[in-house]
């Protein structure tokens, strides 16, 4: 069943980790299994990287922590070898660590580099957008990893009820558009072509963590917005595209955007003001976080809409 949602202001930053985190915790009950967020704070100069070096649920047995500390390590290293100045390095959780630092080469080379340490999963990567995902509903994930306090312009989350794949990090969304910077998706529904592309976008040299048709979708559009598309060019290329029942959010670094396939059976709801957009698959998300009476409409079939800051 699953549960997303997305929100976006318009006259500033606010309190996106605790607004997404309400809103998910709404949907609780579409998707108890995990709960991610895509958070976009305040563009920076460094590279914010969300790195995952282990599952939570693998046998915590002798030599768990240790191991942990040397993959670590080997990430500090890596890092320095190729001549990234490190600003901060800590863990929310053990296996979960935030880097930030300053680097000028490409993304793809250095995202394969961290992930041949055994175990580690690069989350997201850019200047703006951070992924934090793992077990639980969303109240334990943001308790876990802090992020009431976490404050930007516009986020995208996921609940999700795991249907077809385990219950772990690696098939919780969102997705990374992996390598591209500051894109990430989250989605409700099923893509039918899924395997085509997959070997379509692999032959082009991406790698895929999981096997997520989310994760699909994210670098399907990034590839595009870099062949020089706009996002919402992209988007309506997808739709005609990607075949499925599909609602899925997308963000970029200064963008948020959903669309719906031709038979617009996911649900998702829209609310719309000057100050801000918010959009999830239940009406109650967004109740949520707007304290007064509102009005709200789906979007239809086909429909691509797109909020820029």
């Amino acid at each position: 069943m699953c549960g997303i949602a997305g929100i976006i202001h318009r006259d500033g930053p606010g309190g996106i980790g605790a607004e997404m985190t309400r809103m998910l915790q709404s949907m609780k009950h579409r998707g108890p299994d995990s709960s991610g967020y895509a958070l976009y704070g305040p563009p920076s100069d460094l590279l914010v990287m969300r790195i995952k070096l282990a599952d939570p649920n693998e046998a915590r047995g002798f030599g768990w922590s240790e191991r942990l500390e040397r993959h670590r390590n080997e990430i500090e290293h890596r890092l320095a070898k190729i001549g990234a100045m490190v600003d901060v390095l800590h863990g929310d959780q053990e296996y979960a660590y935030r880097v930030t630092f300053r680097y000028n080469g490409d993304l793809k080379p250095l995202a394969d580099y961290m992930e041949d340490v055994p175990g580690c999963e690069v989350l997201s990567l850019g200047h703006s957008l951070e992924i934090v995902k793992d077990l639980g509903d969303a109240q334990s994930v943001a308790d876990r990893y802090r992020l009431a306090g976490f404050t930007g312009t516009h986020a995208i989350g996921h609940v999700r009820m795991a249907t077809e794949s385990d219950v772990d990090i690696s098939g919780a969304h969102p997705y990374w558009a992996y390598p591209f910077s500051d894109i990430a998706v989250v989605h409700n529904g099923q893509l039918t072509n899924y395997h085509m592309w997959r070997r379509r976008l692999e032959r082009s040299g991406h790698r895929f963590q999981s096997e997520c048709d989310s994760e699909i979708i994210a670098v399907y559009l990034a590839q595009k917005m870099d062949g020089g598309l706009s996002l919402e060019t992209a988007m309506k290329q997808s739709l005609d595209e990607l075949d499925g029942v599909f609602t899925y959010l997308v963000v970029t670094a200064d963008s948020l955007g959903v669309a719906k396939d031709e038979m617009a059976a996911k649900p998702l709801v829209l609310y719309e003001s000057p100050e801000l957009v918010a959009l999830a698959s239940e009406e109650v998300a967004i109740r949520a976080v707007i304290g007064h009476e509102i009005d709200t409409y789906d979007p239809y079939e086909r429909e691509v809409l797109v909020w820029q800051l």
